[in-house]
């Protein structure tokens, strides 16, 4: 596996536990449909959430926030209308970033954005 999609995959864990201490309830992991991929699908109480997340090992190219374009806010978005439609979806949703970069001896900075985008706005 190449080294940046370990590093992606770790993110995705870290992300996974950070959502799970702050009280959010994880239904899918990395929830595919045609080209596009939701990395993470939780509950936030009664909002249904969809994560991106974007791990890099350091910020000398800019943040990883920054890599969410409009089209990766496209792909997700649509992917999340398949998603809604799967579940039969009638309640609040949101779109968030986890932003997570390493600094030093092994330790992350997590940043948590929620309301990040919203399609077609």
């Amino acid at each position: 596996m190449a080294k940046h999609n370990i590093t992606g995959k770790m993110g995705e864990e870290m992300a996974k536990e950070f959502l799970i201490l702050n009280d959010y309830q994880i239904l899918e992991l990395n929830w595919r449909t045609g080209k596009a991929e939701i990395d993470i699908i939780a509950k936030d109480k009664e909002i249904l959430v969809f994560v991106e997340v974007k791990t890099r090992g350091s910020e000398l190219f800019g943040t990883p926030e920054s890599s969410v374009d409009a089209k990766k806010q496209r792909l997700v978005a649509d992917a999340a209308a398949l998603y809604m439609e799967k579940i039969g979806h009638d309640w609040e949703i949101r779109f968030d970033i986890i932003s997570i970069v390493k600094i030093e001896n092994g330790r992350h900075k997590i940043n948590h954005f929620k309301e990040a985008f919203f399609p077609g706005l």
